[in-house]
């Protein structure tokens, strides 16, 4: 089974529909962001929100979806990321075709990302759409686009890309997909009747190095660092740790700062 995980994340530049926690427990999970948004206000798009949220941080540290990045990227792994990615029901929110490790500033691609789906996302409710093997050529230009509804800072988009070649990844709660930093992918608006409510997830092999900037951070959350490029991370002790959220605040504007700065 793992060679085969590995095998065709290899071939394709992504997994999908991978289960790693039961609906009841992604329900419970959902209710604890909600909770939050209901006294704090919107979640979405809050980088490193493990840092002032703790189940961000559970979920991220799950043994059963360690155990899938490490087959993908190695024994050794750092943390980098977690955010929130939610489409409210009826909704023209999308993300536009891109490659995550446009935006990141890493100096290799020793890099997966995670969404873990905390409601259903379907093709109603805008889930992703990957194309399978394009992240075997690395990095494709990106064109900054005017447009509101754009998730994605600077609205970039790769184009001329086929859609008609992409796979449709649709998760049901508690199942999780899998990508390649170079694997192009989108998503469309959500015309369902509920929240498509994503927790997604990068985790970065310690020999990564950030370009952009200094003082970039992360959390060892498995096997051992030999590198020291990022400094630690906290992450956040209760459901919302309020000590803690203006550091995630700083944090969250530092690497917002690095996603707006694409050469």
């Amino acid at each position: 089974m793992k060679d085969c995980l590995k095998s065709l994340y290899d071939a394709q530049g992504f997994l999908t529909a991978v289960p790693i926690i039961n609906p009841k427990e992604a329900l419970a999970h959902r209710s604890i962001l909600e909770a939050v948004e209901a006294e704090r206000g919107p979640m979405h798009y809050q980088f490193k929100i493990h840092t002032a949220m703790n189940s961000p941080f559970k979920l991220a540290t799950l043994p059963q979806l360690l155990d899938v990045i490490e087959q993908l990227i190695g024994p050794n792994i750092l943390l980098y990321n977690t955010t929130y990615i939610i489409k409210e029901a009826h909704t023209e929110s999308h993300v536009s075709w891109h490659q995550d490790l446009t935006y990141w500033g890493l100096d290799s691609d020793a890099q997966v990302s995670v969404w873990l789906a905390l409601s259903e996302a379907s093709e109603a409710s805008g889930c992703m759409h990957m194309i399978p093997n394009s992240h075997i050529n690395g990095q494709q230009k990106h064109h900054t686009t005017e447009d509101a509804n754009n998730v994605l800072l600077s609205g970039q988009t790769v184009q001329g890309v086929n859609a008609n070649e992409s796979v449709v990844v649709s998760l049901t709660a508690g199942q999780a997909s899998f990508h390649h930093g170079w694997t192009l992918h989108c998503s469309k608006p959500n015309v369902s009747d509920d929240r498509r409510i994503g927790l997604n997830i990068q985790y970065i092999n310690p020999v990564v190095k950030q370009l952009k900037q200094q003082q970039d951070s992360a959390i060892l959350v498995r096997g051992v660092d030999d590198y020291g490029h990022f400094q630690t991370d906290q992450p956040a002790l209760s459901n919302f740790d309020k000590k803690a959220w203006l550091r995630q605040q700083s944090l969250h504007t530092k690497l917002k700062r690095i996603q707006g700065d694409n050469q």
